[in-house]
């Protein structure tokens, strides 16, 4: 009968071979997962407040993949905006793959999340949204790792005219 229970058990349920982490090893996010309405009672709402409320459910942070996905997968991302904005002076705007990835772990420094990815793109492309409308010939504006992470300036591709 113990061979039963132990095989259907199995040793890690048991707690043998488990990862003990203490609370400062933690995520936030799991640490809220485990909220009970007992726990909100004792940091101080109310219990008319608590039995409002159906389902206490959190949200895990969002990793350095997900905030990338977030600058370019969906219909109004950033990335597309800014890139409409160029193509309104018919300038075709580049973002490199170590741009968008210094962008997130910018985001994750500073732990602003999703919300910070705007503000440190703006800081990023602030002066030249103001040069290119008065440049001639600019085809072409790529932004890679260097400019996210150190503030230099994009790299400006112009339209060579041959001349007659």
């Amino acid at each position: 009968m113990e061979g039963i229970v132990s095989q259907r058990i199995g040793a890690k349920h048991l707690g043998f071979g488990a990862e003990v982490k203490s609370d400062r090893d933690r995520q936030l996010g799991e640490l809220l997962a485990q909220v009970e309405p007992a726990d909100l009672l004792r940091f101080g709402l109310i219990p008319e407040f608590i039995g409002r409320l159906p389902v206490v459910a959190t949200l895990d942070e969002l990793d350095e993949e997900a905030l990338v996905r977030i600058l370019c997968e969906p219909k109004n991302a950033l990335v597309k905006q800014y890139q409409k904005l160029f193509d309104m002076e018919r300038v075709n705007l580049k973002f490199t793959d170590g741009a968008l990835v210094a962008v997130a772990k910018e985001a994750l420094k500073r732990k602003t999340g999703a919300r910070g990815l705007r503000s440190i793109l703006e800081n990023a492309m602030l002066d030249v949204m103001y040069d290119i409308p008065s440049q001639d010939r600019v085809k072409e504006v790529v932004v890679n790792d260097d400019v996210i992470l150190q503030g230099t300036q994009p790299i400006i591709v112009y339209d060579c005219a041959e001349s007659a």
